[in-house]
């Protein structure tokens, strides 16, 4: 996975993934006596970090490629504000990111996000950032995961 994946050097992360990375693995149980086939999906996502353009001196490509990962952090966190409002309408096709995440925020699933923080002073209002939008997401109630279950 990472040599499919693009990091590069910016003045606030010398190895700064530039890309978001997502891990999919689908589970399949059978339980001969009660005929029953159980399965689950777990997803493992690394969101690449934002970045302020000015605080990251990116220019170019890793310009482009940090207006991109602000762009699709910018539709999850639309995505977890209409969740958490209760909204009809939940625009998970506003990003790939979001699109590949609609089965994880939607309805029946359990959802466990890290934040990583830096304790430097001069990371603090990233750090910030990062903290409301982890407790904006903890907020959200996306329902109750419950067990999928094909009966043979």
């Amino acid at each position: 996975a990472n040599r499919n994946r693009s990091s590069g050097a910016t003045k606030c992360n010398e190895r700064s993934s530039r890309s978001h990375a997502v891990f999919t693995l689908e589970i399949r149980g059978w339980n001969g006596t009660a005929r029953q086939e159980t399965c689950g999906v777990l997803n493992l996502i690394d969101l690449a970090g934002s970045e302020r353009l000015h605080n990251s001196g990116s220019t170019g490509d890793r310009l482009k490629e940090t207006q991109h990962i602000n762009k699709s952090l910018s539709a999850l966190a639309d995505v977890v504000s209409a969740i958490a409002s209760r909204n009809e309408h939940i625009p998970f096709r506003n990003s790939k990111l979001t699109y590949l995440l609609q089965n994880c925020l939607g309805g029946q699933s359990k959802t466990l996000m890290f934040v990583a923080a830096s304790p430097t002073l001069g990371s603090a209002p990233e750090t910030l950032s990062s903290m409301r939008f982890a407790s904006k997401v903890n907020s959200c109630e996306i329902g109750t995961a419950r067990r999928h279950v094909i009966t043979k």
